[in-house]
């Protein structure tokens, strides 16, 4: 089965984030119930994994983290989407590097790579015009107009891959604790 480990974003980011969506052309367009930062995106797995992993995870006390809009971004050359950048926070950082550990620790392969807080508003495929002039649109937005908020819920979603786009399905959720004082 093909997962990540994501964070569902905050309720009051929905209604401008879908703004600014709108504000740029072309490609495809993230529905508004799948938006979320990706904490590991863990391929195809084993349902004995994804088991091992769902247990390390609701035993693991994972540390709550800062959400802190940056800018709009295209990401890739071409641009292979248009995003929401977030600041790479403490609690932020912190709660990847928990996330990663659990997964490796249940026998989950996962890449070295660069962490990249995002959220993906739209999504351009090889050849998409609209992708190569995002520019202008970004800089009609300007700096996103979100408060920090701060993630309190972290989930293990599904992703089937389907001609209209992604199908996400969250298959567990787990609270994130707040720093002790």
């Amino acid at each position: 089965m093909r997962t990540f480990v994501a964070l569902p974003l905050p309720e009051p980011w929905i209604t401008p984030l879908m703004r600014a969506q709108s504000a740029v052309r072309g490609g495809r367009p993230v529905d508004a119930d799948d938006l979320h930062v990706t904490l590991a995106f863990l391929d195809d797995q084993p349902e004995d994994r994804l088991d091992a992993l769902h247990e390390a995870l609701e035993a693991k006390p994972l540390p709550a983290a800062a959400l802190a809009p940056r800018s709009y971004s295209a990401i890739g050359t071409p641009p292979r989407m248009f995003a929401l950048d977030l600041d790479a926070t403490p609690g932020l950082t912190a709660l990847h590097t928990a996330i990663r550990s659990a997964a490796r620790t249940s026998g989950i392969a996962l890449p070295r790579d660069r962490f990249r807080p995002h959220v993906t508003l739209r999504r351009f495929t090889r050849g998409d015009a609209a992708g190569d002039g995002i520019g202008p649109a970004l800089e009609r937005l300007g700096p996103p107009d979100l408060a920090s908020e701060t993630a309190r819920l972290c989930a293990l979603w599904s992703s089937v891959l389907t001609p209209q786009g992604p199908i996400y399905d969250v298959l567990a959720s787990y609270p994130l604790r707040e720093p002790a004082l």
